[in-house]
């Protein structure tokens, strides 16, 4: 290329380099020099618009990591070497390949899962009454499906006839057919024409140097470390908390609800006749509510869950739910982390402006997206400043603001990018976290058995959960 000139492409002998620069990039169409350049420029373009479609940055770590999305995108726009008469919407259809009657089968599917979950508890409900109404009688239990028994306790027949439904429903991996050993006249996928053979080998002579394969296998960057295991005593408690939040866009709760329980599990039958010492610190006027075999009176005047007889013992190897608590409210005051979400017309767009505030100081939230919706068709949004870690995902059209934790040291935060839209098109945002810490201080403090009121040692798994949080 001659200095002082400016080019878009670059002829050899028989082939022709059309070239576009993106940043430090660039996006480079090889065709032989009887094409048309005019059409060759436009599909250049084309495949040029397609790249931040996928990747929120022009840079090779970047290309890498979407490079199959790319090469699905660009085969939509070229095929077998001749340009399709596509656009960008269409080419996003294509490559999204959503199907009706996928998502009709999905929904049958879904129903009739439902149904065979209605008939089971159903028929373990029958059971269970005929199996009471046979001890009341003196008789032998009614077996059924060949494990029955009268040593089989409801709880576990139900979770046989749940396994066994489930059994059955797998779908069975049809064998493969075996391919005939005659010549086959199909078209080979991968098998190159002569034609191409010959612009192969053209650009060899040019001294271009054609790679077999581009890319070899790359390890992944961040491997997901697991959650360590729970070491669960004989006696384990679950305490998990579910909330729903619905929050106007200008600041006010429109309703909050809270969900919490706690399951006991006994591993061991010789801790079944057990008491569990509950510390209720709430202060936000929870609603209480026990099991019906637990003594509500014991628990209302010394806090402790024990059954109505203490004779009786808990059921072993099974989970079951001895306290629940419910909180329902519009009190601003209440509500654990603060969404306030600031879009505002500019000359060419929206500049949008999102900030969090942690509400709560005890608890610590993790693995903290804000999800906000984006326009379709407009590209990347463009990042201002941000505290945390962001993903575009251009298919579903939302920008995803991650957060590792969000605590009393990380309470607040903010992000500002720009992007074509209206103000409505950023709503509604929604909130997911996890937590360890429970939103209602409610915890089992100690456990001891109903003999000689002895300690036993127990271990506690504790979840704060979102069920749905938005803000429209």
């Amino acid at each position: 290329m001659n200095t002082g000139k400016q080019h878009t492409f670059v002829e050899t002998e028989s082939v022709r380099y059309v070239y576009q620069p993106m940043e430090k990039l660039y996006m480079v169409l090889i065709t032989t020099k009887n094409s048309n350049i005019l059409e060759d420029l436009e599909t250049l373009r084309l495949f040029s618009r397609v790249i931040p479609e996928y990747c929120r940055a022009l840079e090779e770590n970047e290309i890498s990591e979407h490079c199959f999305d790319l090469i699905f995108a660009f085969d939509e726009i070229v095929a077998l070497g001749y340009r399709e008469n596509v656009n960008l919407a269409q080419i996003r259809t294509f490559t999204e390949m959503d199907s009706h009657e996928e998502k009709v089968f999905r929904a049958v599917r879904e129903t009739q899962e439902r149904e065979a979950k209605a008939e089971m508890r159903r028929k373990a409900k029958e059971l269970q009454q005929a199996r009471r109404d046979a001890e009341r009688q003196g008789k032998k239990a009614p077996g059924f499906g060949g494990f029955g028994s009268s040593a089989v306790s409801g709880g576990s027949t139900a979770a046989m006839i749940t396994e066994t439904i489930i059994e059955t429903d797998k779908p069975k991996v049809a064998p493969a057919p075996a391919r005939p050993s005659g010549p086959s006249k199909a078209l080979k996928l991968g098998a190159k024409g002569k034609e191409v053979d010959n612009f192969v080998d053209k650009l060899k002579s040019e001294g271009e140097t054609i790679m077999s394969s581009s890319m070899g296998k790359r390890t992944s960057e961040a491997t997901k470390m697991h959650a360590p295991p729970i070491n669960m005593e004989s006696v384990h408690m679950k305490i998990e908390e579910k909330i729903t939040l619905t929050c106007g866009r200008d600041g006010g709760l429109q309703n909050m609800e809270l969900h919490g329980m706690i399951m006991l599990r006994i591993s061991d039958d010789k801790y079944g006749r057990i008491r569990l010492h509950v510390e209720n610190e709430d202060k936000k006027g929870v609603q209480l509510q026990t099991h019906p075999n637990v003594d509500k009176k014991l628990f209302t005047a010394e806090s402790l869950i024990g059954l109505k007889n203490p004779e009786k013992s808990f059921p072993v190897n099974s989970d079951v739910g001895v306290l629940k608590w419910r909180l329902q409210t519009t009190e601003e005051s209440f509500i654990p982390l603060t969404i306030n979400c600031w879009p505002s017309e500019s000359g060419n767009g929206c500049d949008v402006n999102i900030e969090y505030e942690l509400q709560e100081d005890n608890l610590e939230l993790n693995d903290v997206v804000i999800t906000i919706p984006l326009p379709s068709g407009v590209g990347a949004p463009v990042i201002g400043e941000i505290d945390g870690e962001y993903r575009h995902d251009s298919r579903r059209n939302t920008l995803e603001w991650c957060l590792p934790v969000i605590d009393a040291k990380n309470k607040s935060g903010s992000l500002e990018f720009s992007i074509a839209g209206q103000p409505n098109d950023f709503f509604p945002v929604q909130v997911s976290f996890v937590s360890k810490k429970n939103y209602c201080n409610i915890q089992v403090t100690k456990v001891t058995q109903v003999d000689g009121n002895s300690p036993v040692r127990f271990s506690t798994e504790t979840t704060f959960l979102v069920d749905k949080y938005e803000i429209l």
